[in-house]
């Protein structure tokens, strides 16, 4: 066998390296092509499905003005009363979405093929105590809520200025508002959930203490007997201890009270209900809702506001997690 020149053997031996070199290289690039193709599929499909769950949350809006439509018919209630024991007070427990989607029927959005499980609660809005009512020109009305609220503090151990602070801070910002000057920097902005009270100067713990016990609705509304807790209630009927209030709730007739003679007489003769202040109704629930859609867990919180059989959303906030 003829012996190749070495310039030969060299000239082969390069061309082979840059065969390989050039095979290396452009399976590099084809191989990060593909990764970032991938990549972007898997982006797109993440992103699909979280505007996906995004939308079907408000499943949780469906049922509830599904729920709330039927006991404005006076279906699974009295009628013109609302209690937590009627039909709108049983938990939705990990239902199909594609289930409520279907029954209403102002619905024309195609569900077919939705696997999300959904679940929920419906809370009366008013078997809290209203800082809304705390706002007003009526200086009496003004007085007789502020030592109401000033029993709630003192019943949650908090602070003995946290009521006028709460109350002093809540009418400055919505005087400004309403009077239309420039805000100043020193201007607190008209809280719209509990937890702005921060924005009054309100401790973050004295917050979470009252959390449980207070809302803030955007007209003044009376309480609900029917609904509140003890804590409330000897807030709102002044001269009420907590004794009388434990008794009152204890001899709550299935389905509750229907009207407020029955109330007044579970109560001594030197309480007299004010029907500005404690009801039997309730026209501002609140929604809690659970979504599980693909790797997605989604929780949002919603105030509705009940009139006759329109519910209408007055606010929809995202909830962190769990």
């Amino acid at each position: 066998m003829t012996k190749l020149p070495s310039s030969v053997r060299r000239q082969r031996g390069a061309a082979l390296l840059m065969a390989m070199l050039i095979v290396t290289l452009v399976t590099t690039l084809a191989a990060g092509m593909v990764w970032q193709q991938w990549r972007a599929i898997e982006v797109e499909g993440a992103e699909r499905a979280r505007s996906q769950a995004s939308w079907l949350i408000e499943g949780t809006t469906d049922w509830a003005r599904l729920i709330l439509r039927e006991d404005s018919r006076g279906s699974g209630g009295k009628a013109n009363v609302d209690s937590p024991d009627e039909n709108w007070g049983i938990p939705l427990r990990d239902v199909k979405l594609s289930d409520f989607l279907a029954a209403d029927k102002n619905n024309v959005a195609d569900s077919s093929g939705i696997e999300a499980l959904l679940s929920g609660q419906i809370t009366d809005a008013q078997g809290r105590f209203n800082l809304r009512n705390l706002i007003t020109d009526d200086e009496q009305a003004v007085a007789a809520q502020l030592r109401g609220f000033k029993r709630l503090c003192d019943a949650l151990g908090l602070p003995g200025d946290t009521a006028l602070k709460v109350v002093e801070g809540l009418n400055h910002a919505h005087a400004e508002q309403d009077s239309g000057t420039s805000a100043t920097p020193d201007t607190p902005l008209p809280p719209h959930r509990v937890e702005q009270l921060t924005w009054l100067g309100v401790d973050p713990e004295a917050i979470k203490r009252l959390t449980p016990f207070v809302v803030l609705l955007p007209t003044a509304t009376p309480v609900n007997i029917n609904s509140a807790s003890p804590e409330v209630l000897v807030a709102v009927i002044e001269g009420l201890d907590r004794g009388s209030a434990d008794r009152l709730l204890r001899a709550r007739p299935a389905g509750g009270y229907d009207t407020l003679d029955a109330i007044q007489k579970q109560l001594p003769e030197k309480i007299k209900l004010n029907p500005q202040q404690v009801s039997i109704t309730s026209t501002h629930f609140e929604i809690n809702g659970e979504l599980r859609y693909d790797q997605y867990v989604l929780r949002e919180r919603s105030l509705v506001q009940r009139r006759g059989l329109e519910v209408t959303v007055l606010r929809r906030e995202r909830l962190p997690p769990e």
